[in-house]
């Protein structure tokens, strides 16, 4: 064997991988949420409304919930490395033209490039289990899973520095282009040369059907709110996709080589996980979005808020959680290795029920409403440390990939379903003089929240008497899981 051959095949540093891999986990929840607080400016600057603003965020989830999946196969049939720079050079591609264009249409194209990006998280994990041993797996995936969350927060705090006193909406992208490309170089020359642990090919009308299903229900849900929740277009992107997905699953039935094993979508250790991804993720943008209004209100328009500017609400309300999720990455790993990841989900859950229900009774003060994000924070943090965890001990590894990329699009409905939420309750509740949600709509959407953290713990509950072998040591896989 060559220098060069041996050189592929020597594993990497522990410690850079997990750097690596991680870095690329926060280039995806920094696409994420770098142009939420843009919005207006987009709109503004481009001179279209705020409906057609919306779409730079729908167009980037859209193209997640089609490509996760297949990315995630493809990682298994392939390899991982190929496809994460396929997918970095997406991103780096997609963000230097939102950052050169002036034209809706093209910041679209942009975004969905970018949107590739979610296909990074269920690479990282699949590269994370076979590269590791299993006493390092936890706290590795958690260390990665945590800076889905950190990530946002960044690109939020980076948005409000970069755009202050009407600054040019452009200028946050230059932190994205240049995260993607140290990513990308990093990746080319961390990540090794390994056989694919799967085999087969790639089931692309299974991958058609599903983008299909998925937009179907992802539409109504991102759109709702700005096509009215009875309208044609709504109810009819509704009823095709409860046509579409249960078609869906009777097509992988008939499939020798499916895009998802029928019986891993079944299997309930992998059922939890994904009902539980879902409701977290409803948890986090209700979070986010409820406080980011709140704070930004003028109190003496609305009666309540402190006034805060976009900066402000980021630095003050929002950071200091991600400063805690940084720090508690490691730590949730190895809770989740000790106590179980059932366990470990459903304290997060207990927090973030707690962090909601502080926001519903106590928000006179900027010390009670940081307090309630750090709650809130600390519950998607622990969340995403176990989640991984669960579906890694539920499959084979050859499904690695597959099974995180179904557990990434049930993280990214729900928050997709979180923020609908919240923009449909603050509308609901605007009042027509001071233009601004009454406070009981802010409560509302703290007890939604708290719904969604109690739902998560009700679900670990259920999911105690199904667990294997592999769910208790967090880190081997069911053999012949199903």
């Amino acid at each position: 064997m060559s220098r060069r051959a041996d050189d592929e095949q020597r594993t990497p540093r522990p410690a850079v991988l997990v750097a690596v891999l991680a870095l690329g986990t926060t280039a995806l929840s920094l696409m994420q949420s770098l142009v939420v607080p843009l919005l207006p400016a987009i709109g503004a600057q481009l001179g279209v409304s705020a409906n057609a603003a919306g779409w730079v965020l729908t167009a980037n989830l859209l193209a997640a919930a089609v490509a996760t999946p297949v990315l995630g196969r493809l990682g298994d049939t392939w390899g991982e490395r190929p496809v994460a720079l396929g997918v970095l050079a997406a991103m780096s591609v997609g963000t230097l033209l939102a950052l050169v264009t002036a034209s809706l249409p093209l910041l679209l194209v942009a975004r969905v490039l970018q949107g590739a990006s979610y296909g990074l998280f269920p690479l990282a994990i699949s590269v994370l289990r076979r590269e590791l041993p299993a006493a390092r797996l936890d706290v590795a995936m958690s260390v990665v899973s945590s800076t889905l969350a950190v990530g946002g927060v960044v690109g939020l705090v980076a948005a409000g520095v970069l755009t202050r006193d009407g600054g040019d909406y452009h200028r946050p992208f230059w932190i994205g282009l240049v995260v993607c490309l140290v990513t990308l170089v990093l990746t080319a020359l961390v990540l090794p040369r390994r056989p694919a642990t799967g085999s087969g090919r790639v089931d692309w009308a299974g991958a058609a059907v599903l983008a299909a299903g998925l937009v179907l229900l992802l539409l109504p849900v991102s759109q709702g709110n700005a096509w009215g929740w009875t309208s044609p277009g709504t109810l009819g992107c509704l009823v095709g996709a409860a046509l579409v997905l249960p078609g869906w699953v009777l097509l992988q039935r008939r499939r020798t080589q499916p895009l998802v094993r029928p019986g891993l979508l079944a299997d309930p250790r992998v059922v939890v996980p994904n009902v539980a991804g879902l409701l977290t993720g409803v948890g986090l943008f209700a979070s986010f979005l409820v406080v980011l209004q709140y704070v930004q209100t003028p109190p003496e328009t609305a009666g309540y808020g402190f006034g805060a500017s976009v900066l402000d609400a980021a630095v003050v309300y929002l950071l200091p959680g991600g400063v805690v999720g940084v720090l508690l990455g490691p730590v949730a790993g190895r809770i989740v290795a000790r106590a179980g990841a059932l366990t470990t989900l459903r304290a997060g859950a207990v927090c973030g029920l707690a962090g909601f229900v502080l926001f519903a009774v106590l928000r006179d003060t900027p010390a009670q409403v940081v307090a309630a994000g750090l709650l809130t924070q600390l519950w998607v943090t622990v969340a995403y440390a176990a989640l991984p965890a669960l579906v890694v001990a539920a499959v084979r590894p050859e499904e690695t990939g597959v099974a995180n990329a179904v557990n990434s699009i049930a993280r990214s409905v729900g928050q997709a379903v979180g923020s609908t939420v919240t923009v449909a309750v603050l509308a609901s509740g605007t009042v027509a003089v001071t233009g601004f949600p009454t406070a009981g709509s802010f409560t509302a959407v703290a007890l939604v929240g708290a719904g969604s953290a109690a739902a998560v713990a009700a679900v670990t509950l259920a999911g105690r008497g199904r667990r294997g072998p592999a769910e208790r040591t967090g880190t081997a896989p069911v053999p012949g899981a199903r």
